[in-house]
């Protein structure tokens, strides 16, 4: 299915780098697979995965985002926000592996970061919703 997650530092890193590359190729209207394409230098492993999976399972993922995020449509969120909660969506539903407990706060930091005063509670909640549609209480996919 996907590669494992790097240790932690490098997992962040993987997480900051997949929203660099989703943000460029929603900036510049292109595939997420072609942005990974034209990189001179290869993304780390994990950022690489991350990237192809919201790419492969886009439908399903904002599918999911829309559900859970009373209030905003996808289309009229900023796009980092959006980003983000498109990534960590992913993790959720597609990498079981990764406790929800570490995308959540890892979103969140990365939001509060590079995006709005108000994004990562934003983040957060959304998640969290999203979190409790596609894993069970101890963490495993539904």
């Amino acid at each position: 299915m996907s590669t494992s997650p790097a240790p932690s530092g490098e997992r962040r890193r993987s997480r900051e780098r997949a929203l660099e590359l989703c943000y460029e190729a929603e900036c510049k209207e292109v595939a997420f697979d072609e942005i990974l394409a034209e990189q001179a230098v290869a993304p780390e492993p994990y950022a690489a995965t991350l990237v192809s999976g919201v790419e492969r399972e886009l439908g399903r993922i904002d599918d999911l985002i829309d559900a859970h995020a009373s209030g905003w449509q996808i289309e009229r969120m900023p796009a980092i926000d959006r980003c983000l909660l498109r990534i960590g969506c992913y993790e959720l539903a597609f990498e079981p592996s990764v406790p929800v407990a570490v995308v959540i706060d890892e979103a969140v930091e990365l939001a509060k970061a590079y995006s709005t005063e108000d994004s990562g509670r934003y983040v957060n909640g959304v998640l969290a919703a999203i979190a409790r549609a596609v894993r069970d209480g101890a963490g495993a996919p539904r």
